[in-house]
């Protein structure tokens, strides 16, 4: 549905143009690490996605969560030299952004 697809390639593709990004761990960190963020940041938006689109089959609904764990597994890889360090200011607003993008894949997937 969404993993498949020309936009998600396109986005693993940004994401590894950015890994500077995750490379340094200088700067202002919390306590939550960059796969708590991802984790915290694709359930929140599959939630929405839910809530947004109440009419939804339970049938595809698991589909979307699936590909959601497919989604943190993805990033997981990618980001994997930086997976378990606390998360930079820099990286918690890039992940946002960049989860965001994904959200707005799994939308269109049903408009």
């Amino acid at each position: 549905m969404v993993i498949n697809s020309d936009g998600y390639h396109a986005l693993i593709e940004y994401l590894t143009e950015h890994l500077a990004i995750f490379a340094n761990q200088q700067g202002d960190t919390g306590e939550e690490t960059v796969e708590d963020i991802v984790t915290d940041l694709v359930a929140s938006n599959l939630m929405a996605v839910f809530q947004q689109n109440p009419e939804l089959d339970p049938d595809v609904r698991f589909t979307l969560m699936r590909e959601a764990d497919a989604v943190v597994a993805d990033l997981g890889e990618v980001l994997a030299s930086a997976w378990v360090q606390k998360a930079t200011n820099e990286q918690v607003m890039f992940l946002d952004d960049y989860i965001g993008l994904i959200k707005n894949l799994f939308d269109s997937a049903f408009k």
